[in-house]
Protein backbone atom coordinates (compact mmCIF):
# COMPACT_ATOMS: atom_id res chain seq x y z
CA UNK A 1 0.00 0.00 0.00
CA UNK A 2 1.31 3.45 -0.88
CA UNK A 3 0.30 6.18 1.54
CA UNK A 4 0.57 9.89 0.83
CA UNK A 5 1.85 11.84 3.79
CA UNK A 6 -0.18 14.98 3.23
CA UNK A 7 -2.07 16.35 6.19
CA UNK A 8 -5.83 16.50 5.86
CA UNK A 9 -7.33 19.63 7.41
CA UNK A 10 -10.78 21.15 7.65
CA UNK A 11 -11.74 24.56 8.96
CA UNK A 12 -14.94 24.28 10.99
CA UNK A 13 -17.30 26.81 12.49
CA UNK A 14 -18.39 25.17 15.74
CA UNK A 15 -20.78 26.31 18.39
CA UNK A 16 -19.85 26.19 22.07
CA UNK A 17 -22.95 25.32 24.08
CA UNK A 18 -23.30 27.70 27.00
CA UNK A 19 -25.72 26.59 29.75
CA UNK A 20 -28.45 29.18 30.09
CA UNK A 21 -27.08 31.28 27.21
CA UNK A 22 -26.78 31.49 23.48
CA UNK A 23 -24.21 29.23 21.76
CA UNK A 24 -20.87 30.92 21.09
CA UNK A 25 -19.22 30.53 17.67
CA UNK A 26 -15.76 28.99 17.82
CA UNK A 27 -13.35 28.58 14.91
CA UNK A 28 -11.53 25.26 14.84
CA UNK A 29 -9.23 23.28 12.60
CA UNK A 30 -9.58 19.53 12.38
CA UNK A 31 -6.39 17.74 11.28
CA UNK A 32 -5.39 14.23 10.29
CA UNK A 33 -1.77 13.18 9.85
CA UNK A 34 -1.31 9.91 7.92
CA UNK A 35 1.89 9.31 9.91
CA UNK A 36 -0.35 8.97 13.00
CA UNK A 37 -3.17 7.06 11.30
CA UNK A 38 -5.27 6.27 14.34
CA UNK A 39 -5.69 9.86 15.55
CA UNK A 40 -7.37 13.12 14.64
CA UNK A 41 -6.71 16.49 16.24
CA UNK A 42 -8.90 19.50 16.64
CA UNK A 43 -7.48 22.90 17.46
CA UNK A 44 -9.78 25.52 18.94
CA UNK A 45 -8.80 29.14 18.44
CA UNK A 46 -9.34 30.72 21.83
CA UNK A 47 -7.62 34.02 21.11
CA UNK A 48 -5.67 35.82 18.42
CA UNK A 49 -2.65 33.51 18.74
CA UNK A 50 -3.92 30.88 21.14
CA UNK A 51 -4.96 27.38 20.11
CA UNK A 52 -6.12 24.62 22.41
CA UNK A 53 -5.59 21.24 20.77
CA UNK A 54 -7.19 17.91 21.56
CA UNK A 55 -6.17 14.61 19.96
CA UNK A 56 -8.33 11.51 20.02
CA UNK A 57 -9.10 8.39 18.00
CA UNK A 58 -10.33 8.79 14.43
CA UNK A 59 -12.56 5.76 15.08
CA UNK A 60 -14.20 7.59 17.99
CA UNK A 61 -15.12 10.48 15.69
CA UNK A 62 -16.34 8.08 13.00
CA UNK A 63 -18.47 6.10 15.46
CA UNK A 64 -19.84 9.26 17.06
CA UNK A 65 -21.29 10.48 13.78
CA UNK A 66 -23.71 7.53 13.85
CA UNK A 67 -24.17 6.69 17.54
CA UNK A 68 -22.94 7.82 20.98
CA UNK A 69 -19.25 6.95 21.41
CA UNK A 70 -16.58 7.49 24.02
CA UNK A 71 -16.34 6.69 27.72
CA UNK A 72 -13.74 9.14 28.97
CA UNK A 73 -12.64 12.71 28.40
CA UNK A 74 -13.87 12.75 24.80
CA UNK A 75 -17.41 11.80 23.86
CA UNK A 76 -19.11 12.19 20.49
CA UNK A 77 -22.73 11.65 19.45
CA UNK A 78 -25.15 12.58 16.67
CA UNK A 79 -28.05 14.98 17.26
CA UNK A 80 -30.59 17.02 15.34
CA UNK A 81 -31.38 20.69 15.64
CA UNK A 82 -33.61 23.04 13.72
CA UNK A 83 -30.84 23.74 11.17
CA UNK A 84 -30.16 20.06 10.46
CA UNK A 85 -28.04 17.23 11.78
CA UNK A 86 -25.06 17.96 13.99
CA UNK A 87 -22.38 16.05 15.84
CA UNK A 88 -21.86 16.87 19.50
CA UNK A 89 -18.33 16.81 20.90
CA UNK A 90 -17.92 16.79 24.68
CA UNK A 91 -14.46 17.42 26.14
CA UNK A 92 -13.60 17.09 29.83
CA UNK A 93 -10.38 17.83 31.65
CA UNK A 94 -9.36 18.82 35.18
CA UNK A 95 -9.71 22.42 33.97
CA UNK A 96 -13.37 22.04 33.02
CA UNK A 97 -15.88 20.77 30.52
CA UNK A 98 -16.95 21.99 27.07
CA UNK A 99 -19.69 20.89 24.71
CA UNK A 100 -19.42 21.76 21.01
CA UNK A 101 -21.81 21.32 18.12
CA UNK A 102 -20.21 20.49 14.77
CA UNK A 103 -21.87 20.43 11.33
CA UNK A 104 -22.35 16.72 10.55
CA UNK A 105 -21.84 17.16 6.80
CA UNK A 106 -18.45 18.79 7.36
CA UNK A 107 -17.33 16.10 9.80
CA UNK A 108 -18.35 13.40 7.32
CA UNK A 109 -16.52 15.17 4.50
CA UNK A 110 -13.37 15.39 6.65
CA UNK A 111 -13.60 11.69 7.55
CA UNK A 112 -14.07 10.67 3.90
CA UNK A 113 -10.91 12.62 3.01
CA UNK A 114 -8.95 10.84 5.77
CA UNK A 115 -10.17 7.45 4.54
CA UNK A 116 -9.05 8.29 1.01
CA UNK A 117 -5.48 8.61 2.36
CA UNK A 118 -5.53 5.79 4.95
CA UNK A 119 -8.55 3.51 4.52
CA UNK A 120 -10.41 2.28 7.56
CA UNK A 121 -8.70 -0.91 8.73
CA UNK A 122 -5.41 -0.09 6.96
CA UNK A 123 -3.95 2.00 9.78
CA UNK A 124 -1.61 -0.78 10.93
CA UNK A 125 0.00 -0.86 7.48
CA UNK A 126 1.19 2.72 7.99
CA UNK A 127 2.63 2.33 11.50
CA UNK A 128 6.23 1.10 11.80
CA UNK A 129 5.69 -0.97 14.94
CA UNK A 130 9.42 -1.67 15.47
CA UNK A 131 10.26 2.04 15.38
CA UNK A 132 7.37 2.90 17.71
CA UNK A 133 8.42 0.24 20.22
CA UNK A 134 12.02 1.47 20.07
CA UNK A 135 10.83 4.97 20.90
CA UNK A 136 8.83 3.68 23.85
CA UNK A 137 11.47 1.35 25.20
CA UNK A 138 14.75 3.10 24.45
CA UNK A 139 13.67 6.65 23.75
CA UNK A 140 15.17 6.64 20.27
CA UNK A 141 14.58 5.33 16.74
CA UNK A 142 15.22 1.70 15.85
CA UNK A 143 18.61 1.01 14.32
Amino acid sequence: MTIRHDSITAELALRLVVPGGAPVPVAATMRYEPADPYAVSIGFRTGADEVVEWTFARQLLSDGVRRPAGDGDVQVWPAAQSGGRIVCLSLSSPSGHALFEMPRSEVLSFLRRTYSVVPLGAESEVVDLDAELALLIWGGPAT
